[in-house]
Parts: C-alpha cells; sequence; structure tokens
C-alpha cells in the first residue's frame, strides 16, 4: 500500500497527490498504514513529473520491450515484466557501469537535472518520456511515531510548516532545473528525445490498472486503493479541461 503515497504507474501527478493527502483523505489512511510501524509520516518533497528512461536503442513497438533489461524498482517494474521485460533494481551509484557494461539495456532515474549528473547521455542516447512509472513523486519525512505523539501541538505544526515548505519549493525547484538541463542535454550532447509509441503507452496503461488493483485486494490496502482510484478519477475530470488542455493550447501559440 506504500506506494501510493510515493507514486504508481499512471497515477498522480504532484498537484494530484498533494490534493489526495492533504485534501482528500490520503492522510488519514496514510496516518492508519504507517501507525502499525510506529512511524509518522508527512510529506516532504516531490519530485514533480519524471522521465521514463534512457534507452540504449529505439523503442518503436511492444516487441522492443520483450526481453528489454531495465533498472526500475516497484510497480513500474512490474508493468515492464507484464510486457515482457526484465525489471532490475539497482542503486544510483551501479547503474551507469551495468549501463556502460550492457548489463542492462535502459534505466530510469529522475528526470534532466538528477540524470545529467550521473552521466547515463553517454551512454543510453534515447532519452524517452514522459515517465508512466512517477509521474509525481512524493518524497516522505518519517518521524518515530512515540515522539511525535509527545510533542506539543505547537511544535507538531511547526515539523508540519518546514515539511510543508519544502515539499512546496522542491516542485518549483525540480521543474525549473529539470527545464535548464533538458535543454543542456539537448543542446550540448546531444541526446535525443523520445516519445513512447502510442501502442506502447495503451499496454503499459492496461497493464499498469492491473497492477494497482493487485496492490489493493483487501483489508487497508483496498481502502487505501479505492480511495486513490476515486481521487484520481475525479481529478483527470479537472486536468483534462485545465493543464492538459491548457499545454495544448499554449502549443499553438508558440
Amino acid at each position: 500500500a506504500f506506494p501510493f503515497f510515493t507514486a504508481v504507474p499512471f497515477g498522480m501527478t504532484a498537484q494530484e497527490i498533494m490534493g489526495w493527502i492533504d485534501f482528500g483523505g490520503g492522510q488519514e489512511l496514510w496516518d492508519e498504514l504507517s501507525g502499525q510501524f510506529g512511524v509518522k509520516a508527512i510529506q516532504g518533497a516531490n519530485t514533480g513529473h519524471q522521465m521514463g528512461g534512457w534507452f540504449r536503442k529505439e523503442i518503436n513497438s511492444l516487441d522492443d520491450l520483450v526481453g528489454l533489461k531495465m533498472r526500475i524498482p516497484g510497480q513500474g517494474g512490474d508493468v515492464l515484466r507484464a510486457l515482457g521485460g526484465s525489471a532490475i533494481s539497482l542503486s544510483g551509484g551501479e547503474i551507469y557501469q551495468a549501463l556502460q557494461t550492457g548489463s542492462i539495456d535502459a534505466t530510469e532515474w529522475v528526470g534532466p537535472w538528477n540524470d545529467y549528473s550521473l552521466g547515463f547521455h553517454r551512454e543510453a542516447p534515447f532519452y524517452y518520456g514522459p515517465g508512466f512509472h512517477e509521474p509525481g513523486a512524493s518524497l516522505a519525512v518519517g518521524m518515530n511515531l512515540k515522539v511525535w505523539e509527545s510533542l506539543t501541538p505547537g511544535e507538531q505544526a511547526i515539523i508540519k510548516a518546514a515539511c510543508e515548505s519544502t515539499n512546496h519549493t522542491s516542485l518549483g525547484e525540480f521543474t525549473y532545473q529539470n527545464s535548464v538541463y533538458l535543454d543542456i542535454l539537448q543542446r550540448e550532447h546531444g541526446t535525443k528525445l523520445r516519445s513512447f509509441p502510442p501502442e506502447v503507452v495503451k499496454a503499459m496503461a492496461e497493464a499498469a490498472a492491473d497492477v494497482r488493483a493487485a496492490s489493493g485486494k483487501d483489508g487497508i490496502e483496498k481502502r487505501i486503493y479505492e480511495s486513490f482510484e476515486t481521487s484520481l478519477k475525479l481529478m483527470r475530470g479537472w486536468a483534462k479541461v485545465s493543464d492538459g488542455a491548457y499545454y495544448t493550447a499554449r502549443e499553438l501559440g508558440k
């Protein structure tokens, strides 16, 4: 159930997950879930939309995913496996060498800002987006629940305010710095920006729906899944006529 509070494939954007957690009942469910482990969890940062990853070869059809070895964790990895690929978990420091030696064919990390520092563009020229697996990854501050409960309401409010400030600031920073480094990658390093073909996106979306549903079959997991999906459906309706429509319209006037 925990991935729903970070990011799940074809799930919520950064703004949407903030909306669900803060106003749609998500925080209460998160408290119930994390409380089982003696933890108080609070949103503490957000990377915004992540990229789909770096690939040594182009992805032109679903056949190109069959046997593909990609560093991709969590539910995103489950989606890749469902489409015939091989999902491999590696820590950040291991990825470049694995890509360099051919142990993996592709990798995701975060976005242009962070990816540039790890040098993936030197080994995999094709940069795919958008990232279906983490459309707005929320990062958490975890605190010992007993310590949290020992604090005064004022002290708790200070911690909440600090986390909220960092959460919002990080989203602005990632949005701007990703823009800067995407330009650098394309202009100075010849990175080839690509989009996944429609048939691949459709198959990913269908597999993602199954993966999310499999995570919420009973108990608190089911209640979290149902709350998440209800809010996602609701906010998709708004996004369709607001941000989504605006981005399309803005491109017409560039």
